[in-house]
């Protein structure tokens, strides 16, 4: 039979055959990360030092003493600087204690300003029942810059070990629901529609029992139900915690650099993935193997979306995995996914090498329509932007965007792709941190605490380090974690919220000086979508640009940024015309009437509301 394929397709298969090869050889190697026996997590090579003016490392250095002000850190005027999150001991001696947790952005009571959901960890006391658990807060938007923790009168502070949160309204009556992923048993708390939540997650079927890490939320069938997909990160017995002195695992996955550290995970027992099919009637049913992302290998799973990557109107499913290839499942409409991981270049990076990937976002950074990639990783290697070529294949362009070289120093955790300036190009945001509190005892130029990382797009074209300038946000040392992206303020500009692992939350209000225009959208589905849109993609026509913004659950570290979907518009006062494809496969063009408002577009009736400077706007 003749063989009509085209030359790039040929190109692509063989490339990424090659990949496999490496990666299967890299994966049978008995200790595949850094020289010196840094075998817990997949890196790059040793690098060297990168140190700023003043000598320190560049991860808690590089500051500049002036410059545009991009962020400020308002955590403690905002009320939110007494809580605290907690996650074993400070000692960081085993790998329970050091992947943090996630943040949601929620509007709990459908007032329309932005709530936060901080997801606590624990202690062994707790776990053992020999004190009180630390709590999880639900920090409620009082609409003038503060924040009020009602997380007890909620119902919702989880008082378990606690990962990841995934935000959405899987029931469809209009008021969003919380998922939280434990270790141990996961919440879901359902909205009680008066300021409360009840747990149901027994009911449900999704307590799962050992440790949960990401979870995502789509209707994957396409039902007009939100489904939900669980990422297992290792299969884990708090009362038999690996150690290289206690036999349980090889000391080369429990070293960094020649020297002793918390073991994993490589050399530890994966957990399986879950994904739940939402029966309509308040319970589901796992139908992981199913569908075929069950994880059968084993992979640390961390971060997850549901999102339509090839564009054919269907959500497919990513998952970034710690050590070991990433997952990028295909959905095939009938209820089963095709695993795409490795033809579509996102299971590894350029050199065919597994990563240790940590952070998730997607967007279109290049407004063409297809939606780019962004994987935040250890130390020692570089944060990869994963570029959609058409047809879910995708390359790792790093390099050429201007991100490789300075983020190799930092370990990577939460991540946006967000338009902090309003010119309409999206930017990139890390958030980064540590998990050895013994890097800060050596010379390699890394350490515990580090600072955030904020790139700007120059048209789409390449990414520019924002310097950052001392005493502002961009300059807060932490070892941050989660991080959930969005209007807090509802003042048109992106804020970030981060969670830090054994400390308070972090609030960086977006102060840029720009006088750009912009609109927000909250898209509410009809009778045949997910009532809150989750599956969603917007097209937003003006200013000579067509940009993406897409409604998903999950995403940045094991977190959930704002649902509704943002465009910056420069100096545009045209808001021009937005192009919904609803998850029903109805797709609707509404002409937006003007700048710097949020607009609620319900399915089928056209804009239902609007506000402006935080209010509805006057008729």
């Amino acid at each position: 039979m003749q063989n009509h394929a085209s030359p790039r397709i040929g190109s692509h298969f063989l490339r990424h055959s090659a990949i496999l090869l490496i990666s299967l050889a890299v994966a049978s190697a008995p200790c595949s990360g850094q020289a010196n026996g840094a075998g817990g997590h997949a890196t790059g090579p040793i690098h060297p030092p990168q140190y700023d003016a003043e000598k320190r490392p560049i991860t808690a250095g590089g500051f500049v003493a002036s410059g545009p002000i991009v962020f400020k850190d308002v955590t403690k005027e905002a009320g939110l600087g007494g809580w605290q999150h907690v996650m074993g001991t400070p000692q960081k001696k085993y790998i329970l204690e050091t992947d943090g947790s996630g943040v949601g952005l929620i509007d709990y009571d459908n007032d329309g300003w932005l709530d936060i959901y901080l997801v606590n960890g624990s202690t062994y006391d707790a776990l053992a029942g020999k004190a009180p658990a630390p709590h999880a807060a639900l920090f409620h938007n009082n609409h003038n810059g503060t924040f009020t923790d009602v997380a007890a009168k909620a119902g919702v502070t989880n008082d378990r070990w606690g990962f990841g949160v995934a935000i959405a309204d899987y029931d469809n009556d209009g008021w969003p629901d919380i998922f939280v992923a434990n270790f141990g048993k996961n919440r879901l708390y359902h909205n009680n529609h008066d300021g409360t939540f009840t747990d149901v997650a027994d009911k449900a079927g999704v307590t799962l029992g050992n440790w949960s890490d990401g979870a995502t939320w789509g209707d994957y069938d396409g039902d007009g139900r939100l489904d939900l997909f669980v990422s297992g990160y290792l299969h884990y017995d708090v009362n038999h915690q690996p150690t290289a002195n206690n036999g349980m695992v090889s000391r080369a996955f429990c070293q960094l650099r020649g020297t002793p550290v918390m073991c994993g995970p490589r050399g530890l027992k994966g957990e399986s993935d879950h994904l739940f099919h939402n029966n309509g009637d308040g319970t589901f049913t796992d139908t992981s193997v199913k569908a075929g992302v069950s994880d059968p290998e084993g992979y640390y799973g961390f971060t997850t979306i549901f999102v339509d990557v090839n564009n054919d109107g269907k959500p497919d499913l990513l998952v970034a995995n710690d050590s070991g290839p990433n997952y990028l499942y295909i959905n095939k409409g009938d209820g089963t996914f095709e695993d795409n991981s490795y033809v579509s270049g996102f299971a590894l990076n350029k050199e065919g090498r597994e990563i240790a990937s940590m952070g998730l976002a997607a967007g279109d950074y290049r407004h063409n329509g297809l939606l780019d990639l962004l994987v935040t990783d250890f130390s020692d290697d570089y944060k990869i932007l994963y570029r959609n070529d058409g047809n879910a294949s995708f390359s790792d362009v790093s390099d050429q965007a201007g991100i490789a070289e300075l983020t190799v120093p930092f370990l990577g955790w939460g991540v946006g792709l967000i338009d902090y300036d309003n010119d309409g190009w999206k930017d990139i945001f890390m958030v980064n941190g540590h998990v050895y509190p013994e890097v800060d005892q050596h010379d390699w130029g890394t350490t515990y605490a580090q600072r955030p990382l904020l790139f700007h797009s120059e048209q789409g074209l390449k990414f520019v380090n924002v310097p950052p300038v001392r005493g502002s946000g961009l300059a807060a040392v932490i070892p941050g974690r989660g991080a959930a992206f969005g209007d807090l303020f509802n003042d048109g500009k992106i804020d970030v919220v981060i969670s830090p692992i054994d400390g308070s939350p972090v609030l960086l209000r977006n102060v840029n000086t720009d006088h750009h225009h912009w609109v927000e959208i909250k898209l509410v589905g009809g009778p045949k979508s997910p009532r809150d849109a989750v599956g969603a993609t917007a097209y937003l026509t003006t200013n000579g640009m067509r940009q993406r913004e897409d409604v998903m659950s999950g995403g940045s570290f094991i977190s959930t940024n704002d649902p509704r979907v943002h465009f910056g518009l420069a100096y545009a006062t045209d808001p021009g015309t937005a192009e919904i494809h609803w998850p029903s496969g109805a797709i609707e063009n509404i002409k937006l009437p003007a700048v710097d408002r949020i607009y609620t577009i319900t399915e089928g009736r056209g804009i239902t509301a609007a506000m402006c400077a935080g209010k509805p706007c006057a008729k």
